[in-house]
């Protein structure tokens, strides 16, 4: 007889033989996954680090021995962040001037970190895509150029700085990591502009990652959740601003079925939402860390309280009817 047939053994020894196998095998797999690489002669480039998480994590990786590259946004304009890179040291902080939306920056900044590193040849290790900014707007009153804005650093800066660095992250079989987001894959009303943004991230990541497994290459999307009470991505004082400018390019129409008490009961949610979030950014620095730095790292990393996995879970898993009645209704 074909397929034959499976041995009749009782129910409960069967499950008793699959926990016990079970159990041992996914303490070896964590362990495997989470053995470290030496940090010795491992060269990381990250953008975005005049402030938040890219400042934090250009400091943490240097602590740990790795030779850091700190595109900084504001070097040339000197920025507090990138003075504070500076007096590290120039043996192994490397601050240089990085605008990810300036084609011209880019190639600068690949012949200034090729002619740096200890051995060309052997290639860069790791790239963390890490500038970003945050945006929020109800669909009506964000302009196409502020979608357009936003997704040039998040998405194109992102796929800029890869294809200019790949080459070297090739030849050391190393690591492109992608800051992402929570609203990479759970879209929230109002932050439009921003989800198009980690959607398209998180859709690079996943390509980059399958067409890489060939060349030995590593592609990590580090989605963490709210942050914003440690980074400062947004102020009470942005918002504003940036709420004043959006009820002056609304048209007329718009401006009328929404109502001005409507808008400014939203912007004064998102300025409460300012000072909101985790204020420990410890969380995303272990995850960007043993993304680097672990032997076998996993595709994906959610730095985020319990809550907000639950709801990622739901978002993504969940009928998207029930999904929208649970969070959205």
């Amino acid at each position: 007889m074909w397929p034959p047939p499976l041995p009749a053994w009782p129910c409960g020894a069967l499950a008793g033989l699959s926990a016990a196998l079970l159990l041992p095998l996914l303490l070896l797999l964590g362990c495997l996954r989470r053995r470290r690489l030496p940090a010795e002669r491992k060269a990381v480039l990250i953008t975005g680090c005049d402030k938040g998480f890219g400042h934090a994590l250009a400091r943490h990786l240097h602590g740990k021995g790795f030779t850091v590259f700190a595109g900084c946004l504001l070097l040339d304009q000197g920025g507090d962040g990138a003075q504070q890179l500076c007096r590290l040291g120039p043996e192994r902080m490397h601050v240089l001037q990085l605008d990810v939306c300036c084609e011209e920056q880019v190639a600068l900044a690949f012949r200034y970190v090729e002619a740096r590193l200890e051995d060309p040849a052997q290639g860069l290790w790791g790239l963390v895509n890490n500038a970003g900014i945050a945006s929020f707007g109800d669909v009506e009153f964000t302009s196409v150029e502020k979608y357009q804005r936003v997704a040039d650093i998040n998405l194109w800066g992102t796929i800029r700085v890869t294809k200019a660095f790949l080459p070297l992250i090739r030849r050391a079989r190393g690591r492109i990591v992608n800051m992402s987001s929570m609203l990479g894959r759970m879209a929230r009303p109002m932050r439009s502009s921003y989800c198009v943004s980690k959607f398209g991230v998180e859709a690079f990541s996943d390509c980059l990652r399958q067409e890489m497994y060939r060349w030995g290459v590593s592609v990590v999307a580090v989605e963490p959740s709210n942050f914003i009470a440690a980074t400062g991505i947004l102020t009470p004082e942005g918002i504003a601003g940036e709420g004043e400018r959006m009820w002056r390019g609304a048209s007329e129409a718009v401006r009328a079925d929404y109502g001005e008490a409507d808008f400014q009961e939203k912007l004064s949610r998102m300025k409460g939402f300012a000072h909101s979030g985790l204020r420990d950014v410890s969380p995303v620095l272990d995850a960007l860390t043993e993304a680097l730095a672990a032997r076998h790292p996993y595709s994906r990393y959610t730095p985020m309280e319990a809550s907000w996995w639950l709801r990622l879970q739901a978002a993504t898993h969940l009928p998207t009817a029930l999904a929208d009645w649970l969070f959205v209704s």
